[in-house]
């Protein structure tokens, strides 16, 4: 689904503004309203001050929200605004976590701009079993052959292509698909993985 940020701006105060840029972003993740009720989302855009939220459920202008978001870990702050399919909500946060969300956005940001799928840092391997299986949730389940695997994501030959931008599960690990190739797609996981861990599961 293609959101314009321009159609839902977040609100925010003259000096929010200035210090803050926002960037859309596809991150996935789930958060929590006051009544503790807990419930899927995705990011549509964000700033280390605030995010806009695609959301099942919006709750109420001011109600309290924590949120845990992929590659951003727990947020927390105010529903600011509602809008169609979501709301926007400010960050509460220090100045020392501002500034490491403002690294991270940066990235991710730069990541999409550059056409980085993965986290180039981390060593690629080629598991012993390459066999493998791709969950769309809401689609069904579909074989695929692992190409090879780091710590932050995996290229896998199969023959269907989801979204770029579209959550997918690799084996039990949460992905996002963030490139298509010939016969195939690159997915980044949610978390970073251990190296025992991911040989264990795909072994």
């Amino acid at each position: 689904m293609t959101v314009s940020v321009a159609t839902h701006p977040m609100p925010m105060r003259g000096s929010e503004r200035r210090r803050f840029q926002r960037v859309k972003v596809t991150l996935y993740g789930r958060y929590m309203l006051q009544d503790h009720s807990e419930h899927p989302c995705r990011v549509i855009d964000m700033s280390p001050g605030g995010v806009a939220l695609l959301a099942q459920r919006t709750g109420s202008p001011g109600e309290r929200v924590v949120a845990y978001l992929d590659h951003v870990g727990r947020i927390e702050g105010r529903i600011a605004r509602l809008f169609d399919g979501g709301f926007a909500m400010t960050i509460n946060a220090s100045d020392r976590k501002r500034d490491k969300l403002a690294a991270q956005l940066t990235w991710l940001a730069n990541r999409h701009e550059l056409n980085l799928s993965e986290d180039r840092r981390h060593e690629r391997i080629t598991p012993r079993n390459q066999v493998a299986t791709i969950h769309i949730p809401g689609e069904g389940r579909y074989p695929c052959r692992i190409v090879d695997l780091s710590l932050s994501g995996a290229a896998v030959e199969t023959e269907i292509k989801p979204e770029v931008g579209s959550q997918v599960f690799l084996g039990p690990l949460r992905s996002m698909v963030v490139r298509h190739f010939d016969g195939g797609i690159a997915v980044e996981f949610a978390v970073v993985q251990e190296q025992s861990t991911l040989l264990s599961t795909f072994s």
